[in-house]
């Protein structure tokens, strides 16, 4: 007979890393610093799109809206990491890890399809140049730019809709270092065969769909690009989306990694390794990416780091300082 008095599980143990504790320590510092410099690097990023007029097309509009998820993301997920490889594993509770697991996926969608809208930014700039201004007007530019968290969010209130609904009871024990909705699903004493299909449908339209999407635009560019006849012009045109391609590879490959091979062959410890690319990894390298690679951003933020110098305190002197503004592309 079924025991029907089992006992509901209220909170979770989160492992994350377990490694001595030395090597917990190097982890911990490595990580603080990443976190710090992703939240430093992806609000130069709005703050410049905010302020610089020659970033006000909507190629920065776009990417202020990706630093945006990267703030949040990584806000989401490191904190909580820091405490659990700090303290070598940590406890919380069912509805913090719920939440957590809410704003993870919204943010990772949002995302997907927001690196979506910027390859299709690109394809219109690259091969209907004569077009794009008269395309990617405020009315599509605005619509572009909040649909992504509208369609994001809905699917996580969809996730969070499911998993409230379930029943824990027991074992409480997630060898992960955030609240994924895989390790979740292993604990549930509840029938999750229905989520189970909703979450590989899910997949279609928010990873596979917007990958293929952003490899026709860039096989578009790639030819566009091979037509034009001097070295320096496609050189130049490259350049303006070589760094959304590499941010597009990085993500892209990690997160198929994670959710697109089967579980029976890929393990919660290569999860573990594999996810801090993504969670973590692409936050930091995303305005390291678009600053060293974009000659307007680096004008715009030499330009700006000028104005902070000369209205400091005795910027009389200071202002025979200024920084040398002559920055060359990578």
């Amino acid at each position: 007979m079924e025991d029907v008095n089992q006992t509901t599980v209220t909170k979770f143990l989160l492992l994350g890393f377990q490694n001595q504790q030395m090597l917990n320590d190097l982890l911990f510092v490595i990580f603080l610093i990443v976190f710090i410099l992703t939240l430093v690097g992806n609000l130069m990023i709005i703050m410049l799109v905010a302020k610089a007029q020659s970033l006000k097309c909507p190629m920065y509009f776009f990417l202020s809206h990706l630093s945006f998820s990267d703030i949040l993301l990584s806000s989401t997920i490191t904190p909580k990491m820091l405490h659990i490889i700090k303290s070598g594993g940590s406890f919380i509770n069912t509805t913090d890890c719920i939440i957590q697991l809410f704003f993870y996926s919204g943010t990772t969608t949002a995302e997907c399809l927001l690196l979506t809208v910027m390859s299709y930014d690109r394809y219109l700039a690259i091969c209907k140049p004569l077009h794009y201004n008269s395309i990617m007007d405020i009315k599509l530019r605005l619509y572009l730019g909040v649909w992504p968290w509208v369609i994001g969010f809905m699917v996580a209130l969809l996730l969070l809709v499911f998993v409230c609904n379930f029943k824990f009871c027991g074992p409480y024990i997630i060898d992960h270092y955030l609240c994924d909705l895989a390790p979740i699903l292993e604990l549930t004493c509840s029938d999750h065969s229905t989520l189970d299909i909703v979450d590989f449908m899910l997949t279609i339209p928010f990873i596979i769909f917007p990958f293929f999407f952003i490899a026709f635009t860039y096989i578009s560019i790639f030819a566009t690009i091979l037509k034009i006849s001097s070295t320096f012009g496609r050189q130049r045109t490259f350049s303006t989306c070589s760094s959304h391609l590499i941010v597009v590879s990085m993500y892209y490959g990690t997160l198929m990694n994670v959710y697109m091979i089967p579980s029976n062959l890929y393990s919660y410890n290569v999860n573990k390794i594999v996810s801090p690319l993504y969670t973590t990894g692409t936050p930091l390298l995303n305005p390291i990416i678009y600053s060293l690679r974009n000659q307007e951003i680096k004008v715009a933020l030499c330009k700006y780091i000028t104005t902070l110098i000369t209205m400091a305190p005795f910027g009389h002197i200071s202002s025979k300082l200024k920084p040398n503004c002559g920055l060359t592309l990578f």
